[in-house]
């Protein structure tokens, strides 16, 4: 603290109630133990910085003094601008924090004393934003030797965190040591991640201390933007609810729209339209709540700018989040009126358009409605003389749809025919065409100005709300695009996963045609294609079939086995047969392998039948009549009739979908979809972009990657459609497999890594080793490239750095086709896989912005091993058998293993090849050349000396070395060795049968000398 400042404010400001406290307190230092206990005290009860500057402490004698005083609305009030006036901030260099050493923090930013930020400093030209990270993860914990550290400890004292360099800036609210996550807090530039380069002498950097520290719009920040978030929050491992409490400092997209908005409203007035395009990823619904809170108290020369400001959202917001994080910006009790049936029956109201008209008669500050009642509020404000001349804004978030049936004819006037048709099928409304509707009728209201806040404008919404650009066509109020959201790591770029299912097949050729035929001799003996892409979309049943496997060789496994799919159709009729033949597929999976246990939904509105000639296949079941009706409730018998709630859970993998859940919904498990319905424009983007959700899980497993599978789309049309939103937008279309080999064949060339490096990376990785062993095990290969580069920069060897920056390009390559590829064609080979995860992280450590810092590597996470489920990754990573550093072989002289034990495993075996015919003596032959091969391995029988044989049977090491044994006896019999790539409890059936036949074999092995 800075007592100096605090007591100096309070001195003079609130003189007499501060001599009383101080006088009852007995002594300045005792008067800031209790300053200190309140701070102290857990957020949620009222304690911690924020609370403490915006709503005082009660001192014994004093009463509550205050210890802030924000910007007041208006001057009439001479004694609040006279506080406001009166407001100390301060910033302080090197500030000593620790009470256990002399660490000290580049700069603190004090209010009235007390500290409320900190900032760690880099110069681009010796150090990076990714130093000052560092410096925050390793040398600013919370906690020292078990001791608090106060300045840092999350909400009591500073209550953000910025790494600032010259280039770039980030920030956090929470500091927790290794796992502390930073957030980026830049400008944002040629509508992608950064900061425009600095000109004129400023760094690019400087907006912080010239826009976003300035004295008036920092104390804004923490009066009336920052706020604390309590969630409860479904564990999904756990299965049980959490309470999370976090604070929300503004993104810098964020407090920029807000404080635009202000300004623009301040200076033009009301009756302007305003379109702010923000992308998924944006924290959208903080945005809306800060902007209606600041639209609903702005004054202009001490007069109230509008009488009420409408939101308009969808219910769940209804039911909370706005009226939260406003209560706590505003702290003046309820401000926030609501309009649903529950409000209708506590108001004793007749309806929602009684209720409605009561509180814009009462002039409520914000008034909430949904997408139905919001035409009924502009029919209320146009004909209720009572409203005349009262003024308004009017909010909208497009995200929110509504059900509808019925259209009206003015709304059929703004939406084109296929939209029409869809909404007819049971699609949704979007608030786009009901406000275009609205709008488009009647002349613009004076008194009425509209917000229309959307991620994919369409035409008409740009047209309605745009600004005329310099070229004289409408453009954004203000923009945090889709490519920025991206790179800045909030959402997902779907298009990386998209592929048609022509180009699928184009690859599938390619590798069946052996094009480059003299690669595939050294690195591809194996090459078979994934059973997916053999089948033939001709039709719902081998569609459906290709969803399902696909859904299971690349997706099922992810996210710890809890990722989901969705499949859209193009009709509700469509969907009903997708649900029935998707469920007999899956049974007749099932039986044959039961690691295909997926349970699926169907989502579409109303009811449908079939007509007397409808196609109808007997695995479906019985052909229905014309008046059999299917039904979401008929259709997923125990599901409820909340869908989106039952899909959340562990139960429902697969969610098949006609004309619903294709906007504003929200699933981060979701990572796979198939398309079967044409889509184009928004509507394609929309869709899509249901992937594009982050997720970790509660291990650690990053969502990195998502699917589309596109039967009916061709990817141009697609890349058109995303352009609008997405600058740049990039669909993969390379249809050469064998790209990978030559890849990784010229990256090999360059010299900057070797094979023996590459295993020793990948075994670290799959071994779960941690970032410090990773780091130091891809630093030969990272110094190396950083080594070349510096010299190329000292000679101005231009070659040399252009072939330098081209490796890096290839990396990046490399890793995202190997990713895009192996999902058609099964490479087969087990360095091809070590090789995508040394270059995933390789990737990391040569990047443009690594060069100083040290790089964190573990939240790099790997995806799918091609033939794995779940954990299996590890599976055909120890292929070259030098992953797990077993020992020589022994000298003892092999004996064949016990006859009964191996009988029980050559049974288990039969059982996991269910309908594959192996004659007896090609599974006998396999099982024991494994036995044999296993019994070469000494550390293994040394094992079985030590352990009984339940331990042994239960040991990881037997089942990595049995992986090994597999690979190593691949050429046996390869269909059957794809067998333990798979991870059903079929095959740890065999593995654990294995393990008894081993033990039998192996106690009768002479001991090792």
């Amino acid at each position: 603290m800075f007592p100096e400042d605090l007591f100096g404010w309070l001195k003079g400001t609130q003189q007499v109630a501060y001599g009383k406290a101080l006088r009852a307190a007995g002594s300045e230092a005792k008067f800031l133990d209790v300053l200190t206990a309140a701070l102290d005290k857990p957020l949620e009860h009222g304690g911690g910085m924020l609370n403490i500057l915006r709503n005082g402490v009660q001192y014994i004698g004093g009463g509550r003094l205050k210890m802030a005083q924000f910007r007041p609305e208006t001057s009439l009030n001479a004694t609040t601008n006279e506080q406001y006036a009166a407001m100390r901030v301060r910033v302080m260099r090197q500030v000593h924090f620790s009470t256990a050493d002399r660490r000290s923090v580049d700069l603190v930013f004090f209010v009235n004393g007390l500290p409320v930020a900190t900032v760690e400093l880099k110069t681009d030209f010796t150090q990076s934003l990714d130093e000052a990270i560092n410096q925050y993860r390793k040398n600013r914990n919370p906690l020292t030797n078990g001791r608090s550290e106060p300045l840092l400890s999350f909400g009591h004292r500073a209550l953000v965190h910025f790494a600032v360099s010259n280039d770039l800036a980030a920030m956090t609210t929470r500091l927790e040591g290794e796992k502390t996550h930073f957030l980026p807090f830049n400008t944002g530039h040629d509508a992608g991640a950064g900061n425009p380069p600095g000109a004129g002498g400023r760094s690019a950097t400087a907006y912080l201390w010239e826009r976003v520290w300035e004295k008036h719009a920092w104390l804004n920040i923490i009066g009336r933007l920052m706020i604390v978030e309590t969630k409860e929050e479904w564990d999904v491992a756990t299965g049980t609810s959490v309470r999370r409490t976090s604070m929300l400092f503004p993104r810098f997209h964020q407090w920029e729209a807000v404080t635009d908005i202000v300004a623009a409203v301040s200076e033009e007035g009301v009756g302007q339209r305003y379109l702010i395009e923000h992308s998924a990823g944006s924290g959208k619904t903080n945005t809306i709540a800060w902007t209606a809170h600041r639209l609903a108290r702005l004054h202009v020369d001490d007069e109230k700018v509008f009488d009420s400001v409408i939101v308009v959202v969808d219910r769940t917001v209804l039911d909370g989040q706005l009226q939260e994080a406003i209560r706590q910006i505003d702290g003046s009790g309820k401000i926030v009126a609501t309009i649903s049936p529950e409000d209708v029956r506590k108001a004793g109201a007749k309806s929602k358009s009684g209720l409605l008209a009561t509180a814009l008669k009462n002039g409520e500050l914000i008034i909430a409605v949904t997408v139905q009642t919001f035409p009924f509020a502009l029919d209320e404000i146009r004909v209720d003389k009572g409203l005349k001349g009262k003024r308004f804004a009017v909010i909208a978030d497009e995200a929110h749809s509504s059900q509808s049936g019925q259209i009206s004819a003015k709304l059929k006037a703004v939406l084109t025919a296929e939209e029409v048709e869809e909404i007819e099928e049971g699609g949704s409304v979007d608030v786009e065409a009901i406000l275009a509707s609205e709008m488009t009728e009647r002349a613009e209201s004076k008194n009425i100005s509209y917000l229309a806040f959307t991620a994919t404008p369409k035409n008409k919404t740009l047209e309605l709300f745009g600004r005329k650009g310099p070229d004289g066509k409408p453009v954004e109020f203000h923009l945090y695009s889709m490519r920025q959201a991206i790179e800045e790591g909030y959402i997902l770029d779907v298009l990386r996963g998209y592929q048609s299912y022509d180009t699928a097949l184009k690859i599938a050729g390619q590798a069946e045609s052996g094009d480059g035929a003299e690669v595939v001799e050294e690195a591809a003996a194996r090459k078979g294609l994934m059973r997916w892409v053999k089948l033939h979309p001709t039709n719902i049943g081998q569609k459906v079939q290709i969803v399902v496997e696909h859904f299971h060789a690349n997706v099922a496994h992810l996210l710890e086995g809890k990722a989901k799919a969705m499949v859209v159709t193009d009709s509700r009729k469509a969907a009903v047969k997708y649900k029935k033949a998707i469920d007999a597929f899956i049974a007749k999976r099932a039986a044959q392998d039961t690691s295909y246990n997926y349970r699926t939904l169907v989502a579409f509105s109303g009811s449908v039948t079939m007509a007397d000639d409808e196609e109808w296949v007997s695995d479906w079941g019985p052909q229905p009549s014309k008046d059999d009706e299917f039904t979401e409730a008929n259709l997923n018998p125990g599901a409820g009739s909340d869908l989106a709630a039952a899909f959340k859970g562990t139960t429902y993998k697969i969610m098949l979908v006609a004309d619903k859940f294709q906007t504003g919904f929200d699933q981060p498990l979701l990572s796979a979809m198939y398309v079967d319905k044409k889509l184009s424009g928004v509507a394609a983007v929309q869709t899509l972009s249901r992937l594009n959700r982050t997720h970790r899980t509660a291990g650690g497993e990053q969502k990195r990657k998502t699917f589309v599978i596109d039967f009916v789309n061709k990817p141009e049309d697609i890349r058109t459609a995303f352009e609008p939103y997405f600058t740049n937008a990039t669909l993969e279309t390379e249809t050469d497999p064998y790209v990978v080999f030559h890849l990784a064949a010229k990256l090999a060339q360059a010299g900057i890594y070797t094979p023996e490096q590459v295993r020793e990376v990948a075994g670290l990785w799959i071994t779960r080793k941690g970032n410090n062993a990773l780091s130091a095990a891809i630093s030969p290969a990272r110094y190396e490239f950083s080594r070349r580069y510096a010299t190329a920069i000292e000679a101005d060897d231009k070659v040399t750095l252009n072939t330098l920056d081209l490796f890096r390009k290839d990396v990046s390559t490399l890793v995202r086709l190997y990713d895009f590829m192996s999902q058609i064609v099964d490479y087969g080979d087990p360095y091809m896989e070590m090789l995508s995860i040394f270059l995933r992280l390789l990737e990391k450590v040569v990047a443009d912005s690594s060069w100083a810092a040290e790089v964190d590597l573990s939240d790099v996470v790997l995806v799918g091993v091609k033939h794995s489920k779940g954990t299996a990754v590890d599976i055909s990573l120890t292929g070259d058998g030098e992953l797990k550093g077993i020992g020589a072989a022994g000298t003892g002289t092999r004996k064949e293993p016990k006859y009964v034990a191996l009988q029980v495993v050559i049974d288990k075996m039969n059982d996991l090849f269910g309908a594959e015919s192996f004659t007896a003596s090609q599974v006998r032959e396999f099982v024991q050349g494994l036995v044999q091969r296993l019994l070469t391995y000494p550390n293994l029988i040394n094992q079985t000396r030590v352990n009984s044989k339940k331990q042994f049977v239960e040991s990881q090491d037997f089942q990595a070395a049995v992986t090994e044994a597999v690979v190593d006896n691949q050429e046996a019999h390869n269909t059957m060795a794809d067998y333990f790539f798979s991870d059903g409890p079929g095959i740890s059936a065999v593995v654990m049968a294995l393990a008894d036949a081993f033990y039998e074999a192996a106690i009768d092995q002479p001991t090792n000398g």
